[in-house]
């Protein structure tokens, strides 16, 4: 019991301090992007203003039709999303630190299943580690993306996610973990990396953005610099306590 509680209060420090500091490098990278993109997102969705009196009277009906589909598709899509402003802020700050204490505890608990004294040196490369496997592998085939872009299915895309990050996992751990590893092993690591790449993300039948594609590659870039500094962070960090509340101790 004493174990899980030095390894639960590594995990929270470590996840506490990363997702303040990734909240702070969201706030100057990706929020400005997604607000930016939000409106262009807004103006697609605006309905299409009605026929004037001198309208053809098909055009007319069709454009009441338009009308009617699109009240519909505003009414069915009607979902609760926080206020812009300081409610909006808080809850991005409450899911930044959330994500940075579960993969702090997850980071952490992989450092004592493998027996290995780390520090926060070694706990960069583990954190390079996890931002390969979450974030760089499945972005590959699934790229970041700005409000108002079109997406394939979303149980597709998560399955695909997940077998990658694992298979990525996998793979990483065979070319890195373990000890002398042979040719045949090194074959099977980078298969098991390519594999998902090879067979390729879930894609939209046709691809529409309501952004500018100049705008969809800025997103995709600060998100990915935000992440890597993020994942960085977190593992020197979670390194570091790991250390100082769980290896020290039970020297």
């Amino acid at each position: 019991m004493q174990m899980f509680r030095r390894l639960f209060i590594a995990a929270a420090s470590a996840g506490l301090l990363s997702g303040l500091f990734v909240t702070l490098i969201h706030q100057v990278t990706t929020v400005p992007v997604i607000l930016e993109a939000e409106v262009f997102e807004k103006a697609a969705e605006a309905p299409v203003p009605a026929a004037d009196a001198a309208t053809p009277a098909a055009s007319t009906e069709a454009a009441h039709d338009h009308d009617h589909a699109a009240e519909d598709h505003t009414h069915g899509g009607d979902e609760w999303e926080p206020q812009d402003g300081f409610e909006r802020t808080a809850y991005t700050v409450l899911a930044d630190l959330l994500t940075g204490v579960g993969f702090a505890l997850l980071l952490i608990a992989v450092f004592a299943v493998s027996g290995r004294a780390v520090d926060w040196r070694q706990g960069v490369y583990w954190g390079l580690a996890g931002f390969a496997i979450f974030i760089l592998a499945p972005g590959l085939g699934l790229p970041p993306e700005v409000p108002g872009t079109a997406a394939a299915d979303l149980t597709a895309r998560q399955v695909w996610w997940v077998a990658t990050a694992l298979l990525t996992a996998g793979g990483l751990a065979l070319l890195f973990y373990v000890k002398e590893p042979k040719p045949l092993w090194i074959v099977v690591a980078l298969a098991l990396i390519v594999a998902p790449q090879a067979i390729g993300a879930p894609q939209p039948a046709e691809y529409s953005s309501a952004a500018p594609e100049a705008l969809a590659h800025r997103f995709i870039v600060a998100t990915m610099i935000a992440q890597l500094l993020f994942w960085a962070v977190l593992g020197a960090l979670s390194g570091y306590f790991y250390k100082r509340f769980v290896h020290e101790p039970a020297a």
